[in-house]
């Protein structure tokens, strides 16, 4: 595959048009910080390995049950804040304003509830999985195999495909690998401690990313607000980053919007209306929060409920972060390349970014290539490596925990732990084997279709799943029939 893959190969790094074979990270400072980053991951992990018992199904899926509050409250952020995070809400922000960060808000209120309500309900119930608490509170197999196959399709067709379709935009534009190569690089070391260390591996190293994830987005929101002044200069140049070609279209789509800088907008005439945001997405939030795999797990390796509750506050804290470091710097992005960022004649757009339906997601890479320092720019990347591979190894450790305990004991009544470790680990290494395959899918979709095309495949499929849980918790009388 050519290195000008989505386009990015037109970004530059020193303002100047780059030719579409240069490598950005070609630099001693850069490269040292990436591989210092790879080594403490790493390490980090090896050393997680050697210090938790992972001979049991408890320790090596649960962690031993043996968690405190601040590993758990950082794994929950890192397993949510994904590479699609700043390359989609950094583009989203860029083409509509602040109001994308109103999702990462709506979590604050949804994170407590899991801690409170829901999280002591399955801890009493002392399951390992969401779908083996249904089959508990309802008493049939047919929702617990029903819904284990259904999140284990979520898991591959959106958050694996997303995270590796954002990640392939740096990875690309920074080291010009064949996407192939660098994916399945990335895959066999996330790979390399997610099945020998398990979940405590996993949350320990998530740890670890939360704080370069933050201390590095942090550093170019700096750089990104030195470049326009003050949050009043910021509002203002906003509203004025127009492109220069518009050729014949409506002033509509390409002026920013006149609520740009309003998270609730009108209930008719908003994008997104104020009642969606509020009661739409908060469905939505109690699906991911409250009952998805990967989120609850963490909760569950916990040592007691008092460790479940503060992790929780410290992951609704950190979610206030991505309005700053990541809504601001996408338009902040537009603001200093309007033409490229903003762009709305789809011939432009193809020169910029080979996607004649818009360049927004390019908001965020365009700001590391552009803005950050030799040294800087490694340790941004960095935090994009660190947000793609705490995301995968959370999705594919809490896929494993699906298989084994859900479906393979469906299959083997009788098989001991050994076996059931033995075929979670083997499950994750196909897992791995699907995601690469799904590659030439995640790279034939264009610019934002693929995140617009997540967004819907979760609203269909999630809100039924959240109405079950929350009739499963609140009332006694629905049976296995009326939830089906």
């Amino acid at each position: 595959m050519s290195a000008d893959y989505f386009g990015f190969s037109w970004l530059r790094s020193d303002h100047q048009q780059r030719s579409k074979n240069d490598v950005v990270l070609n630099n001693a400072a850069d490269i040292s910080v990436i591989v210092i980053y790879f080594l403490v991951v790493l390490a980090v992990g090896v050393w997680a390995m050697v210090r938790t018992n992972r001979s049991t199904v408890g320790g090596f899926f649960l962690a031993g049950r043996s968690m405190v509050w601040w590993p758990i409250g950082a794994s929950l952020f890192a397993s949510n804040i994904g590479s699609g995070h700043f390359v989609g809400i950094a583009g989203t922000a860029a083409a509509g304003g602040i109001a994308i960060g109103g999702f990462e808000w709506n979590a604050l209120v949804v994170v407590v509830i899991l801690g409170w309500l829901f999280v002591p309900i399955y801890i009493k119930a002392g399951v390992v999985t969401m779908p083996e608490y249904l089959k508990k509170r309802f008493g049939g197999q047919r929702i617990r195999v029903y819904l284990s196959v259904l999140s284990l399709f979520l898991y591959v067709f959106t958050k694996i495909s997303a995270d590796m379709f954002s990640g392939a935009i740096f990875i690309n534009l920074a080291l010009g690998l064949n996407i192939y190569l660098a994916v399945i690089c990335l895959l066999l070391i996330t790979a390399l401690y997610t099945v020998t260390g398990g979940l405590a591996a996993v949350i320990y190293t998530d740890t670890l990313q939360t704080i370069i994830m933050v201390v590095g987005s942090f550093i170019l929101m700096g750089f990104a607000f030195n470049e326009v002044g003050t949050y009043d200069d910021f509002q203002r140049l906003y509203m004025q980053a127009v492109p220069n070609i518009t050729g014949n279209i409506s002033a509509e789509c390409y002026e920013p919007q006149a609520d740009s800088f309003h998270i609730f907008r009108d209930a008719v005439t908003g994008n997104p209306p104020w009642p969606g945001l509020i009661f739409g997405l908060t469905i939505q939030a109690v699906w991911y929060w409250c009952t998805d795999q990967v989120i609850v797990q963490r909760c569950l390796s916990a040592k007691n409920l008092s460790h479940v509750k503060a992790g929780c506050i410290l992951c609704g804290y950190l979610k206030l972060l991505p309005m700053f470091l990541m809504v601001f710097p996408g338009m902040i992005s537009r603001i200093l390349y309007p033409n490229e960022i903003g762009c709305v004649d789809p011939d432009e757009c193809l020169k910029f970014c080979d996607a004649s339906v818009g360049c927004t997601n390019l908001a965020y890479p365009k700001l590391v290539v552009d803005l950050m320092p030799n040294g800087l720019r490694g340790l941004m990347l960095s935090v994009m490596l660190a947000s793609l591979m705490s995301s995968l190894t959370s999705i594919f450790n809490s896929a494993s925990t699906l298989f084994t305990m859900d479906i393979y004991t469906k299959f083997r009544r009788t098989a001991s732990e050994k076996e059931l470790m033995l075929a979670g680990r083997v499950f994750m290494l196909a897992l791995i084997g699907v995601s690469i395959a799904w590659i030439p899918i995640v790279q034939s979709a264009q610019s934002g279709q693929l995140f617009d095309y997540i967004q819907s495949v979760t609203s269909y499929l999630t809100p039924p799943i959240a109405a079950v849980f929350i009739l499963a918790v609140f009332c006694k009388r629905v049976n296995e029939t009326a939830s089906g």
